[in-house]
Formats: structure tokens, C-alpha cells, sequence
């Protein structure tokens, strides 16, 4: 019998590089985000986070408006040095930005979109 895997996300993670600062109480840390959907992201960095911890998130995208501002995560899961994060908490413009980001990378990866030249 063979073994089967089971996705339970219910959304599309992205594969990224965006540089990210996080922070909770008492600490500050930088890393990167490897990948990202609508509700969560994972992130790699040198400091060691707490599963069930809650952080506060600043995204860095690659375009020159301002970071996408995560209010509330909560650290869902650890791996060595990268951790997975659930959105709790995202205002109202960032929540319209992000979905407006991912939507658009998912259909690059797709190749649903032309890439101007």
C-alpha cells in the first residue's frame, strides 16, 4: 500500500525571496520569506523563534511602495532555521496588496500573464 501525502492548505503558496523583519515580545529578528500565500508564509532566518509564538511582521516587496505590515502571526511550526507563520491579523489595504501580489506571481508561475519586455 502506498503511502499518500495529503496538502491540507486550503491556499497556493508562492515561492519568493522577500526580506522580512519580524518581532515579537522580547525580540527583533531578519530573515526571508521563501514562500507566501494569502494566510501565511514560511520564513528562513538565524534566530531561534518559539512554535506558538505571535509576531509582528514587515515584508519588503520587490516593488518601491511601502512593506506589506502584518499585524498579528503566529508561529505554527519550526525547522531548524525556518518557521511557518498564519496570518492573524492584516489590515484592511495590506490584506487588498497581498492578495493583489500573489494573485499576480501565481499567474506569472502559470504563465497566465505576459511579462513586458
Amino acid at each position: 500500500m502506498a503511502d499518500t501525502i495529503i496538502n491540507w492548505r486550503i491556499h497556493h503558496r508562492l515561492s519568493v525571496a522577500y526580506p522580512v523583519i519580524f518581532g515579537g515580545a522580547p525580540f527583533v529578528g531578519e530573515g526571508t520569506i521563501s514562500n507566501i500565500s494569502r494566510t501565511g508564509c514560511s520564513v528562513n532566518c538565524d534566530r531561534i523563534v518559539l512554535m506558538g509564538s505571535y509576531i509582528k511582521l514587515s515584508v519588503l516587496l520587490p516593488d518601491p511602495t511601502s512593506s506589506l505590515f502584518i499585524e498579528l502571526g503566529k508561529v505554527r511550526w519550526v525547522k531548524d532555521q525556518t518557521f511557518g507563520v498564519e496570518f492573524i491579523r492584516v489590515p484592511t489595504l495590506t490584506r487588498h496588496r497581498l492578495d493583489r501580489v500573489v494573485s499576480r506571481d501565481l499567474a506569472l508561475e502559470a504563465n497566465l500573464l505576459s511579462v513586458p519586455a
